[in-house]
Formats: structure tokens, sequence, C-alpha cells
């Protein structure tokens, strides 16, 4: 009985450990973005001062075991990565002091950004394409994280200025959904038409090729009562993307 009881007392020690890592495990990331994430704009020269500290937040995530997380746990954990390793990625390709122009400027003609085997979770090495088609978007039914994970570009959901958490997430995945889908620069309603992000387009198959009914159930009010009133009059079309750098430095 003693024995048994020891055990039990282990046991929850070890998940209580766990679960206090698990809510601690984003705070480095979360104030660097605190710091330098202004409007949903980077300040790239701040981060790269601030790299030692990015690098060490990197490297706990490549410590980390997401399998020991709950499935809220994963998803934070793979959006932070995401975020956090694409601003790795453009702050190891600064030249001569600046950042790129463009995240697309970075790779070369058989090798783009997004399939370079940067990213380090759990001791296991991927590309940010992995990390999003491969893990994301298969293991999580959830078209929101679009909104979430940030390319680096003007035309990109906006970074948000805090890490993704747990007990937050689904909070947080709303703001930045709603943030994204009211914005009139990146989304907009002219008479009986919707002008929306090509990443509409490109990942149609997550909104079910409706992105109207994915705005009817996201957008503010305001915009969701101009989609009402068009009824099944609504058509779409795709703005163009751009791909420059989100500096706060040059906007």
């Amino acid at each position: 009985m003693n024995r048994m009881l020891l055990w039990i007392c282990l046991a929850a020690s070890v998940v209580g450990a766990s679960i206090a890592f698990g809510s601690e495990l984003h705070d480095g990331w979360d104030r660097l973005l605190g710091k330098h994430v202004r409007g949903g704009l980077v300040d790239y020269q701040g981060f790269k001062a601030d790299e030692a500290m990015l690098d060490t937040y990197l490297e706990l995530l490549d410590r980390t075991d997401p399998h020991t997380l709950s499935s809220d746990g994963r998803l934070a954990l793979y959006l932070n990565a995401y975020n956090a390793y694409t601003v790795k990625l453009i702050l190891d390709h600064f030249k001569e002091g600046v950042p790129p122009p463009s995240i697309r400027d970075i790779g070369g003609l058989f090798k783009g950004p997004w399939d370079m085997e940067i990213v380090h979770i759990g001791g296991r090495t991927y590309t940010l394409d992995n990390i999003e088609h491969d893990i994301i978007r298969v293991e999580f039914d959830e078209p929101r994280i679009h909104m979430a994970v940030n390319c680096a570009s003007i035309s990109c959901p906006p970074l948000l200025a805090q890490a993704y958490r747990e007990e937050y997430l689904e909070s947080q995945l709303e703001e930045a959904t709603r943030a994204f889908l009211d914005d009139p620069d990146r989304n907009y309603l002219a008479g009986d038409t919707l002008y929306v992000s090509r990443i509409f387009k490109w990942y149609g198959e997550d909104f079910a090729d409706d992105p109207v009914q994915f705005f009817r159930k996201h957008a503010g009010e305001d915009l969701r009562r101009g989609l009402e009133a068009g009824k099944e009059q609504i058509t779409v079309k795709y703005l163009s993307y751009d791909w420059s750098l989100n500096d706060i430095s040059t906007q």
C-alpha cells in the first residue's frame, strides 16, 4: 500500500510539473512579441538585437515533445514555432544590417524559404511547410490557423503581439481571425462583391470552398450585416498579394 501511494504521489508530481512547464513554455516568445510587434508589423531590428533571447526560446522548443501536451497545447506550440522560426529565418538573412525586402528573396531556384529545414521541435527537424501542411492542417480541423501563422509579408494576417497559449487558444484564434477579416486593406465588401485575401483561394478546401460562410461566422458585426443583406447575391473576388516584408521600419 505504501509503495502504491508513493507511485501515485510521484505520478501526480510529474503531471503537475508538466502542466506548469506547458504554461510557461512560451513566456520568452511572448515577451519578444510584446516588445517587437506593433499593429501587426514587426521590428526586425529589435528582434535582431534580442536574437539570443529568441534562440533560447527556439532551443526550448527543440527540447519539448509535443506529444506530452494536450491538443490545444500542441496547436499553440506549432503556431508559435512557425511564427518564431519565420522571424529567425528573416534574422538569418540580414545583409549589411538590414532584413531582406521579402521572404521570397530567401532561398534558391529549387528550395524556397518554406522548404528549408530550419525548424527544430522535440529533437526532430522540419521545414515551415512541414509544420503548416503536414502537421497543423492534417492534425487539427481548424481553418482559423491560416489567420494565426504569419509568412512575414504585408498581405499576411498580422502577427499577434502575444504568444498563443493553450488556455487562451480559442479566444486568441477568434481575435486573430476577426482582426484579419475586418481589415479593409486585406478583405472588404463593396456592393454585392466580397473582396478577399488570396489565402481563401490557396486553401479553399479548408474553408469548404465558401469564404462567404466563413466571413458570416467569424467577421465583425458590420461586415456580417452587409453579407446577410446580400444573401445569395454575394460574389467573391480574390485580391492580389503583397509579399513585401512586414517590417515596421519600411511602413
